[in-house]
């Protein structure tokens, strides 16, 4: 398993390389008159994109887990109660003690 992930490894970090020497050219970004960025490198604003994209979902990730830990307490806190009515309502067994012969 070791091999095959740094496998992958090399072969990200030669597609990152590549890609960069690939698009070196510059843009200059600028929304109207209030945003002005200095002129970037293609390769530079779609990784800057892409590691935006990747912290958003990260964080929806870790959201939807708290929601979803959230639920699974209150179920499981449904299901304690509903043990506890069920034994409340349970009739005890009768033990018949027979006495064996000696």
């Amino acid at each position: 398993m070791r091999i095959i992930y740094l496998i992958f490894v090399i072969v990200l970090a030669l597609f990152i390389v590549t890609f960069s020497q690939q698009n070196l050219t510059t843009i200059r970004l600028q929304y109207y008159d209030f945003l002005k960025i200095p002129p970037v490198p293609v390769y530079l604003l779609i990784f800057v994109s892409v590691l935006f994209g990747i912290i958003i979902t990260g964080f929806w990730g870790i959201v939807e887990r708290f929601r979803l830990n959230r639920t699974i307490k209150r179920l499981n806190k449904v299901v304690r109660d509903l043990r506890r009515e069920l034994h409340a309502n349970e009739t005890p067994q009768i033990i018949d003690e027979q006495k064996t012969p000696k």
